[in-house]
């Protein structure tokens, strides 16, 4: 076989480069205030109960937090929020400083506004996955009533649907 169709991190990356994602942004409440990041794995569990999956890397600056978190905010980001994805994917950033708009939510988990949905879940599990981990939550509370069309991720660049 040849080198270059062996299973490599850089294979991974280069395959799921081509799979266009819908963005997220995962929050919680540290015991330093909000944290929050950027994800592209966000999975419907199941719908009876109602559960969600994402992954987080465990060398992540928020994975103190959501380790510890019982409870987990969830944004759908629409077509106009690409400098907010940017800035909660930014390792350093004051994600939660002007300009981003949020407010305390449910269960004191931070919600963003004006994204087109979100979720807060009960965390259930903590699933160990290389160097990540998988967290499942169960949706206790959430809001679809926002507007705007979904950001997505493809080819390393925020992008917006065509017609």
């Amino acid at each position: 076989m040849p080198a270059d169709l062996l299973a490599t991190p850089d294979l991974l990356r280069s395959v799921f480069r081509r799979h266009a994602a819908g963005v997220a942004v995962i929050t919680a409440r540290g015991d330093t205030g909000p944290v929050g990041f950027t994800a592209t794995s966000l999975a419907s569990v199941s719908a009876e109960p109602p559960l969600l999956s994402f992954g987080v890397g465990t060398g992540s600056s928020s994975w103190p937090a959501i380790a510890a978190a019982g409870h987990v905010g969830v944004h759908i980001l629409g077509e106009h929020q690409q400098e907010l994805a940017a800035t909660f994917s930014r390792s350093g950033a004051d994600r939660f400083a002007p300009p981003t708009a949020w407010r305390d939510g449910p269960e004191g988990v931070p919600v963003l506004d004006g994204v087109p949905a979100w979720l807060v879940g009960r965390v259930v599990a903590r699933v160990p996955a290389g160097d990540h981990r998988i967290v499942i939550a169960e949706v206790v509370h959430g809001d679809h009533t926002g507007t705007g069309r979904p950001l997505l991720y493809h080819q390393g660049r925020f992008n917006r649907l065509r017609d």
